[in-house]
């Protein structure tokens, strides 16, 4: 009973028209248009459209659009005219620069900056806090910004960004006065080590005076702890010797001693006792060109003694050349011989084989103006045999003709004095001599080998 009552409940339920009894249907009232079941403008369910991502045209052009309109576009939206100008400008000064040099040059090959996202946006970043700040009159925070530019671009190719962004800091750095200065003095530190890195000595002259002034009895640093005060002296100290050095060649000896004795102080008050010792050193090399060989002498041991307490071996074969000048300049040539051993000493017990030849050289010389023509042959011989050792050719020819200029003086010498006695025995070794040519007279000493 259940059963047949369940079936006929199934029967009653119609879900299709019956196609027996056909019915009118009325256009309009029997049909419904689907669409009108869609909201208001044919939009799509809620649902729906969560499904379906959307895009923007701003998204689009991202896409469409190069690196550069992009970082253009972005600027210029966000109110940021002045930095979207200096971002044009120094575009305008590489593609100035690279058709200047022309093809084949190293900037030709180079990718240009408008084609390097990572450059671009990070000088947009920057210069465009750079620019927030100065609208806020937070010249420390825009120099700061500028100096984060600078810094970032260290690379050999980007040296040009890193010389502009180092100027146009010192400018802000200069609208700065809350720390008394010590922005303006770091920034001037950088900008005179761009113009040294130039080849322009006096502008970089005129910052390093400046950066002495602003440094006075000041203890400021820069990152990593080095001492301003002590660069500024640094500085000048390289300055002055770059000028003077242009003075030595045109034989301005005066002017140039001047300046090589400010470079001398300078270097004095850095604290650097190497940088002393080497401006010490100039000096005393001037002084022997005026031919003052005691101021000479007096520098050049100023700078041995730092030498030693350094132990600078390199430098206290240098100085020991040096004075050796001054005293054969003052005709003291047993002092200057015994200079120029402590030279070879110095230089063979540091492994130094090139000073140990030099020396060699040098104190063969010496015997041979003092008529001592066996040991300067010994001298030459091991100055000959250290230059073979070295590999050089040009040490090597140097020392053979020293070396047979010496033996051949030697010879002459030797014979001459048998040709004055005349002897029936010195005209037996005369004889000899001219069968073998060989050194058979009986003065030769043991120490020199001859080929």
């Amino acid at each position: 009973m259940s059963g047949s009552s369940s079936v006929a409940r199934r029967q009653e339920v119609n879900f299709l028209p019956d196609i027996n009894k056909p019915q009118k249907h009325s256009l309009a009232h029997g049909w419904t248009n689907p669409r009108s079941r869609l909201p208001k403008g044919n939009e799509l369910p809620q649902q729906g459209r969560s499904q379906r991502p959307t895009i923007s045209k701003d998204e689009i052009a991202m896409f469409r659009n190069s690196v550069w309109k992009n970082t253009c576009v972005e600027m210029l939206r966000g109110g940021f005219h002045r930095s979207f100008s200096e971002l044009s400008a120094v575009l305008g000064r590489w593609k100035e620069s690279r058709l200047a040099a022309g093809p084949g040059s190293v900037i030709w090959q180079q990718e240009s900056l408008d084609k390097q996202p990572n450059k671009l946006h990070t000088l947009q970043h920057y210069l465009t806090r750079a620019e927030a700040a100065q609208r806020a009159g937070a010249w420390d925070q825009v120099y700061d910004n500028q100096l984060c530019l600078a810094q970032f671009f260290s690379e050999p190719e980007d040296r040009w960004l890193s010389h502009h962004f180092y100027q146009v800091s010192l400018a802000s750095a200069q609208r700065f006065k809350m720390d008394g200065g010590q922005k303006e003095a770091e920034a001037s530190a950088n900008v005179a080590q761009v113009y040294m890195e130039q080849g322009q000595v006096d502008q970089a002259r005129e910052l390093y005076e400046c950066l002495h002034q602003l440094t006075a009895g000041r203890l400021w640093s820069k990152v990593g702890g080095i001492s301003l005060r002590s660069e500024a002296c640094e500085g000048l100290c390289k300055v002055y010797t770059l000028l003077a050095d242009g003075l030595l060649q045109t034989n301005d000896y005066k002017p140039a001693i001047k300046m090589l004795n400010k470079a001398f102080q300078m270097a004095k008050e850095a604290g650097d006792r190497r940088i002393e010792g080497e401006a010490a050193y100039r000096v005393g090399v001037a002084y022997q060109c005026v031919g003052d060989q005691e101021m000479a002498k007096r520098f050049l041991n100023m700078y041995m003694e730092i030498c030693l307490a350094l132990k600078d071996a390199e430098g206290q074969g240098k100085a020991y050349k040096a004075i050796t000048k001054s005293l054969e300049s003052e005709g003291k040539q047993a002092e200057s011989v015994q200079c120029l051993e402590k030279y070879a000493e110095v230089s063979q017990s540091n492994g130094q084989q090139r000073n140990l030849q030099d020396a060699c050289m040098c104190l063969g010389v010496a015997c041979t103006s003092r008529g001592h023509d066996n040991r300067a042959c010994t001298y030459f011989e091991q100055g000959y045999e250290i230059a073979r050792d070295l590999g050089e050719v040009s040490l090597l020819q140097k020392a053979q003709v020293y070396l047979g200029s010496a033996r051949a003086y030697s010879m002459i010498r030797k014979y001459s004095r048998h040709v004055e006695t005349a002897s029936h025995s010195d005209l037996q070794i005369l004889i000899a001599w001219k069968a073998r040519r060989e050194d058979v007279f009986t003065d030769t000493t043991s120490s020199v080998t001859h080929t």
